[in-house]
């Protein structure tokens, strides 16, 4: 029986090349790659196969610690910041030390790139980020308040208003965004801006930002997606004498438990209705001076008043109202630590 002719392939070239040292011919090939000084060595003999490799790995380490000029040279870039717009990939030219021709292409170079838009945001960044450190405010309150500032920018919203009266606002309404609620008192302080001007740009801003909000979810349900409501503007609540407490016992240098006992006689008296009608800062301050005598950690009423922004006389005429209930308010379970004692509070 005959055997079935071969079929002959047709010529493909042989694409599987192999660097062999032209001495050894050793098959497999020993040959390292030394990126370090860019050759292709023949480990048995030692001969140089190739000189100048490109380096095809990812660049991972920066070499500003090797630069004298304390540059950082990185061959990676910064990344994208979302706050600024565009693409921020132009090059930018500095003039260092290169005298005056280099001087001019800088200055060139910012009239021709630098928009007017992107100089503004600059501008009001900066001085967010100013005012925050100032008060050693947290940076994702800082970061929270630009991102409104932008939004507030990029609608072209509230032109007729001064960029200090909507970074008051931003600010306000960042820190309540991130639980760390500050007054009005307190931003006017920060920022000079009035305390009225303040409540109409916090309404005003609430209502627009609301509204972003809203169009943005209409916007996806059309497109039949599903809204995120990790990347929604939720509406913020009125600041309570329970979110202040725990700043206000921080300054005072009070412990853990009177803080606790604090905030939860914050939480008691509006189910009692003791302090009815009174503000956040009145109440706050009243209970911090009735739990840090009930704990046996007293603080006046002077000293509270400074940290409160509220004079001692109001807080003296708010913890009589909690002294009246105090049979209500107290709980068992306060008495139970060392130091706490009912009649430690202050006669009225």
């Amino acid at each position: 029986m005959s055997k079935p002719d071969r079929v002959e392939e047709p010529w493909r070239e042989n694409l599987n090349l192999q660097i062999i040292c032209k001495d050894c011919k050793e098959i497999p090939p020993n040959i390292t790659e030394e990126f370090s000084s860019g050759d292709m060595v023949c480990n048995t003999c030692g001969l140089v196969l190739g000189d100048r490799i490109v380096d095809t790995r990812s660049e991972w380490r920066t070499f500003s610690n090797d630069d004298q000029n304390n540059d950082d040279p990185s061959r990676v870039g910064d990344a994208a910041n979302p706050l600024l717009n565009g693409s921020q990939l132009q090059t930018s030219i500095a003039f260092g030390d290169g005298g005056a021709k280099a001087r001019e292409l800088h200055r060139a170079q910012n009239k021709v790139t630098h928009d007017k838009g992107t100089k503004t945001l600059l501008a009001a960044y900066k001085e967010i980020g100013a005012l925050c450190d100032a008060w050693h405010i947290p940076k994702n309150v800082s970061d929270t308040a630009k991102h409104l500032f932008k939004m507030v920018n990029d609608a072209g919203a509230f032109r007729g208003k001064s960029q200090d009266v909507v970074i008051a606002g931003c600010i306000f309404i960042a820190c309540r965004q991130c639980h760390v609620p500050r007054t009005f008192r307190e931003i006017f302080a920060l920022t000079k801006v009035s305390k009225k001007e303040i409540g109409r740009i916090f309404k005003s801003l609430e209502k627009f930002f609301a509204a972003q909000n809203q169009a943005k979810a209409d916007t996806v349900l059309q497109a039949g997606g599903i809204v995120n409501p990790n990347d929604s503007y939720n509406t913020t609540t009125s600041t309570n004498a329970h979110e202040l407490c725990i700043r206000y016992c921080s300054q005072l240098s009070l412990n853990q438990k009177t803080t606790m006992v604090s905030q939860q006689l914050a939480d008691k008296m509006s189910t009692v209705g003791a302090l009815a009608g009174r503000s956040p800062l009145s109440a706050a301050a009243a209970c911090i001076y009735f739990a840090s005598h009930l704990m046996g950690y007293p603080r006046t009423a002077k000293e509270i008043s400074l940290v409160a922004g509220v004079s001692d006389g109001t807080i003296r005429t708010s913890y009589k109202l909690l002294e009246v209930e105090k049979d209500k308010l107290i709980d068992p379970a306060w008495l139970q630590v060392e130091k706490a004692d009912i009649n430690n509070l202050p006669k009225v």
